[in-house]
């Protein structure tokens, strides 16, 4: 019985080192330190040593052939030794000692021992098995030495992802077949029966040559047999076995399944070459490509977002008043839409972009790629200025609406008041001039001529009352024209028409009352009651109309106070009228007591007082309209009063709400800003615990809506003030708006350094270890450090800037070296340090944030792919020559990469160019960034 076993880095093999099944992973030597004892009634068995004896024949004369030779029996052929010392010269490239030409047994021996001795100088210890066995035709020894032959020189090199041997030989076949339907790979016997395994095999390495979906599995002599004859004719790979002994058999031989399935694998390992160098190649392409879809994607988004920036601001600059109160109105409304409407998905566009433009820096750096340079007039700053001149333009917009529409408020108010003040002037005027002019005192007898008298001292007096009313006529439309009042032309020319008029009413009452004056010597009787009745009936029936103007006159307020103030006022002006009542009922005694001194001595009265056209029944008439227009003031007044309490109401309702929810932002900014310092745990619990902060932060979006109505209710009531809340809505906006920004920002800064651990194998310990260096000298918690807080966490991480390498500090924790450092009074050389600091601060600004600091972190502790890894890879591709043909990389890689390569690689220059060549050298260094692609 014959042991095989692993000792001391040498393999023992033996005749039982096949095995029975796929075992665990491990070295040869460990697989075949775990077979059973060899079975020699197993061996013997004649199905299994019919398919050894043709196997391990046909696999020996694959080899044999390539010196000219060959074998008809192989426990006869390698008696003599001189084929099986030639086998072993074909199979190792090596030369044996000479071999001994005699016929004697003596010489056979000698032979057979130099090829055991050499099969023992490759590692491989044999136990039980002597020449003397082989040189008497022992069918087991033989059969056990040329299957220790086929392991050590064909199988045990075969290695896959750190496994080898049967396991790594297996392992391909698993990984090979699995995309293939009714092919399940789990050992080298009963797998291959169905024949399927060995045309899948072919069809994954050379489809042309099997029609794979035309196979049965209930047909597997057809199958086997395609197999094989393919195999033969276009792979160079002798037919080992034949299809009835496979199938015929309940358990194929192992090792004739193993034997003739090593010649599939070294048949397809250059192809295997091929496809890892292309996988390379795919990999760099297919992140290139990545890279340049984002840099087109930022590109569009930039380009979008600047157009609907430089369309907006002309509008928001855009101040032309409009003529009525209804068009700047509908501007307002207008204004609402762009903040509710528009102007937020621009928001969120905008910071997606910022978003998707570190997300690329970060990948170009993770990739060994430069920087994204974005075209000009695209960079984030130029997208920042912009977005800062349309806030400017808006912050300036809503607040020139706003007294715009006061404005108009106050023209309409005061071009009405003009209105009312005209037409009652006007309605006073009217007849005035012919009045003036009328010559009646010429014909008229002495009391008339003191009647006249007496009534032109009236009118000048009732004119001296009006000169007010002028006056405010005058002044209320200077104001118009200082307001930009649309209508200003027809005012002017109403308010010119007034005061040329009063001007003539001026001048034709001095000139009647001069011709008046002449024949006041001849005026010597007056009725005393008349005179009395007049000059106490005209100022009060001015004080009624006055009071009827001021009760019909229109009002504006805009608080509680202001209507109260008006209450007030108009309760002062009721409790005057008891005494205007008293004063009306003397002036109306007077005319009475006339009448009565009249009738009493039968003096006939020409008709009315001559001396006023005010008469008792004008009195009483506008009395009695005073009256009516008094409750109607009352009733309006208290209209306003409940309008302005609502509003108040509205007031004290937003200023609440927002009270809150200001608060509330301010301090979920200042926690953002303690949690980007003082987050624990791994990036991934970093990042969860963010973005569920950020949900809770979304989730009090409601509150925002609620705040959104009610000011939505206020601006509806034209409320433009508040005092109860020192927070407006504009203010609420934009802290919402950069608290989104803010939290989306933090995430993404996580999110990158996941990315950077990721793809640079950097463990969590570093990352943590990096993060509290960083905190620490971060002092003033900004969030960046400045020249001298990054040397000293360099240092403090063990980082020696003048020989840019880390220095090995033993056991000592951070805060332990660092005070060494300072101790030994360690300094940093400035040339290097200023390099590093060009790489962490390429702009410039003297800070250094903490993704830079964990970018070139990563960059000094980890590896990525190079130039000169993927120019070795098209090497292989193009079979070691210094150029690469059009055909060789679509044959090689998937057709979309190899398109993309064909259609930027230059034309090859170099002495041994032929046509269609293409230069992958150049190519390759500027996927890289060393010259232009």
């Amino acid at each position: 019985m014959v042991d095989y076993h692993a000792a001391n880095q040498s393999y023992q093999y033996g005749p039982n080192s096949g095995g029975n099944g796929a075992g665990g992973g491990g070295s040869m030597g460990d697989y075949m330190a775990q077979e059973d004892d060899w079975d020699r009634d197993l061996l013997l068995d004649p199905a299994w040593e019919k398919q050894q004896r043709k196997t391990f024949t046909a696999w020996c004369n694959s080899h044999l052939r390539k010196a000219g030779t060959q074998i008809e029996n192989i426990d006869e052929d390698f008696r003599d030794g001189l084929k099986l010392m030639l086998l072993l010269e074909v199979i190792s490239g090596e030369r044996l000692p000479k071999p001994e030409r005699g016929k004697m047994r003596v010489h056979k021996i000698n032979n057979v021992n130099k090829a055991l001795d050499f099969i023992a100088s490759k590692g491989v210890k044999l136990v039980s098995i002597g020449a003397e066995e082989i040189v008497d035709g022992n069918a087991k020894m033989t059969l056990g030495m040329i299957w220790t032959i086929i392991l050590r020189f064909a199988i045990q090199d075969i290695s896959v992802e750190e496994t080898s041997a049967k396991e790594g030989l297996l392992l391909w076949c698993q990984r090979k077949t699995a995309p293939y339907k009714n092919v399940n790979v789990q050992n080298f016997h009963i797998s291959w029966k169905d024949g399927l395994a060995f045309n899948a095999l072919i069809h994954r390495h050379r489809p042309e040559l099997i029609e794979y979906d035309k196979l049965r599995k209930d047909d597997p002599v057809t199958n086997l047999n395609n197999a094989f004859e393919v195999a033969e004719k276009y792979l160079d790979i002798p037919k080992m076995l034949d299809a009835e002994d496979i199938v015929n058999t309940a358990r194929p031989d192992e090792k004739a399944i193993m034997t003739y399935v090593s010649s599939f694998y070294h048949a397809f390992s250059g192809a295997q070459k091929a496809e890892t160098a292309a996988n390379r190649i795919c990999k760099v392409l297919a992140v290139n490509q990545e890279n340049e879809h984002l840099m087109e994607d930022y590109e569009r988004l930039a380009s979008d977002l600047l157009e609907w920036i430089r369309r907006t601001i002309p509008w928001l600059e855009d101040r032309v008043p409009q003529k009525t109160i209804q068009e700047m109105q509908q501007k307002l409304e207008d204004f609402r839409d762009y903040r509710r409407v528009h102007k937020p998905p621009k928001v969120q566009e905008k910071c997606q972009l910022e978003i998707n433009f570190n997300t690329l820096q970060t990948k170009l750096r993770l990739s060994n790629r430069p920087a994204f340079m974005p075209s000009e007039g695209k960079m984030v700053s130029d997208i920042n200025n912009g977005w800062q001149h349309l806030e400017q333009a808006e912050k300036g917009y809503e607040e020139w609406l706003l007294n715009e529409i006061r404005r108009l408020e106050r023209l309409d108010h005061l071009a009405e008041k003009f209105r009312q003040k005209a037409s009652i002037h006007e309605a006073w005027t009217d007849g005035k001039e012919a009045m003036l002019k009328h010559r009646d005192y010429e014909t008229a007898t002495l009391s008339d001529i003191k009647a006249l008298i007496r009534k032109h001292e009236a009118f000048e007096s009732d004119l001296a009352a009006h000169q007010d009313r002028v006056e405010q006529i005058a002044a209320i439309a200077q104001e118009l024209n200082e307001l930009d009042y649309y209508d200003s032309h027809n005012v002017n020319t109403r308010c010119q028409k007034i005061c040329d008029q009063w001007d003539a009413l001026g001048s034709l009452t001095q000139s009647r009352r001069e011709a008046l004056e002449k024949t006041e010597k001849q005026l010597e009787t007056i009725d005393q009651l008349h005179l009395e009745y007049a000059k106490r009936a005209a100022p009060f029936n001015n004080w009624m109309e006055s009071a009827m103007e001021d009760l019909q006159d229109m009002f504006i307020v805009h608080t509680i106070e202001e209507i109260e103030g008006l209450i007030s006022a108009h309760d002062q002006f009721k409790s005057t009228l008891p005494d205007a009542d008293r004063e009306r009922e003397a002036i109306l005694a007077i005319h009475k007591e006339a009448q009565r001194i009249a009738e009493s001595n039968h003096i006939k009265l020409s008709g009315s007082n001559p001396y006023t056209t005010v008469t008792p029944q004008i009195i009483n008439s506008k009395w009695e309209k005073v009256q009516q227009l008094v409750p109607k003031r009352d009733h309006a007044l208290l209209e306003e009063q409940s309008k302005q309490q609502s509003n108040e109401r509205l007031r004290r309702q937003f200023a609440s709400q927002a009270n809150i929810v200001g608060p509330w932002i301010q301090t979920k900014m200042e926690e953002i800003g303690r949690i980007s310092i003082e987050m624990n745990g791994t990036l991934e619990d970093q990042l969860n615990h963010l973005k569920r902060y950020e949900r809770s932060i979304v989730d009090y979006k409601p509150n925002l809506d609620l705040l959104e109505q009610q000011h939505q209710l206020i601006q509806e009531a034209l409320i433009f003030d508040n005092k109860h809340t020192n927070y407006t809505m504009e203010h609420i906006r934009v802290g919402w708006e950069q608290l989104l920004t803010t939290i989306a920002r933090t995430i993404n800064e996580v999110e990158n350094q996941i990315l950077t651990r990721d793809a640079k194998g950097i463990s969590q310990e570093q990352m943590q270890e990096f993060r509290a260096s960083f905190n620490h000298f971060d002092k003033d918690h900004g969030g960046a450090l400045g020249p001298e807080e990054f040397k000293a966490c360099l240092i403090s991480l063990g980082y020696d800037v003048e020989n840019d390498r880390q220095k090995q500090t033993g056991s000592m924790d951070s805060d332990d070296f660092r005070a060494l450092l300072i101790s030994t009074g360690y300094s940093l050389g400035d040339a290097e340090f200023n390099r590093i600091m060009s790489v962490v601060d390429p702009n410039h600004s003297g800070l250094v944030t903490f993704q830079a600091f964990i970018d070139f972190m990563s960059r000094e502790t980890t590896d990525t792919d190079t130039a000169d890894q993927v120019i070795a890879s098209f090497k292989v591709l193009a079979g070691d020559k210094n150029f690469i043909t059009a055909e060789e990389l679509r044959r090689e890689l998937p057709p979309d990469q190899a398109e993309y390569c064909i259609a930027r690689m230059a034309p090859y220059q170099g002495p041994d160019a032929v046509p269609g060549a293409l230069d992958y050298k150049s190519f390759s260094t500027a996927l890289y960034g060393e010259s232009d692609l």
